[in-house]
């Protein structure tokens, strides 16, 4: 089976090492408790930002937040080996921009997940991975952003969406809450 997964906010947590980044950058103390109610994928707001500003922010700070120390989701890397040993094919689908594509295989293969380099895609809008997972022929993809889940709902690839605040609102989506539990259950319908 082919499986496909976002990166960010998907198997690592991205969004809050940003926000603990914010915090220190802007010399502000702003709870978790706030960030754990954030409604939108941006977290600007939290810390009085405008929309610019926020952008202006996220911009100035990629390379601290895609290649410092952003946590992986418990499970994760555990769960796309374990994947991989009972033959099943990994793909990597995220959005970051092209400039960054590399880099950020070469840090997923140093965070121990297995990276195959042809199945590997970055550079295109959110919008765009339906395409991508289309073409691809995925029976599994999952992700966290809305936007993009919104693009699958009449594809024939079963869809996930990894738990997070902004994308509660998705009630008829399945949700991956722990990776160990998903990769349990997916591993048990497929025997």
């Amino acid at each position: 089976m082919k499986f496909g997964f976002d990166i960010d906010d998907t198997l690592i947590n991205l969004r809050e090492h940003a926000f603990h980044l914010y915090n220190k950058k802007l010399k502000q103390t702003v709870g978790i408790d706030v960030f754990q109610n954030i409604s939108s994928v941006e977290i600007h707001e939290a810390f009085g930002l405008s929309d610019d500003e926020g952008k202006k922010m996220w911009n100035s700070s990629l390379e601290e937040i895609y290649y410092t120390s952003c946590p992986i989701f418990p499970g994760a890397v555990e769960a796309l080996h374990t994947l991989t040993r009972a033959g099943h094919e990994v793909y990597y689908i995220t959005a970051r921009p092209k400039e960054h594509g590399e880099r950020t295989k070469a840090w997923m293969q140093q965070q121990g997940f297995p990276v195959d380099d042809s199945r590997f895609f970055y550079g295109m809008q959110d919008e765009e991975k339906l395409d991508i997972i289309n073409q691809l022929e995925l029976d599994y993809y999952i992700d966290d952003k809305p936007v993009v889940l919104e693009t699958l709902r009449n594809s024939t690839t079963k869809v996930y969406v990894k738990d997070q605040s902004y994308n509660r609102h998705l009630q008829d989506i399945p949700r991956v809450v722990a990776w160990t539990t998903f990769i349990k259950s997916i591993l048990n319908k497929n025997k």
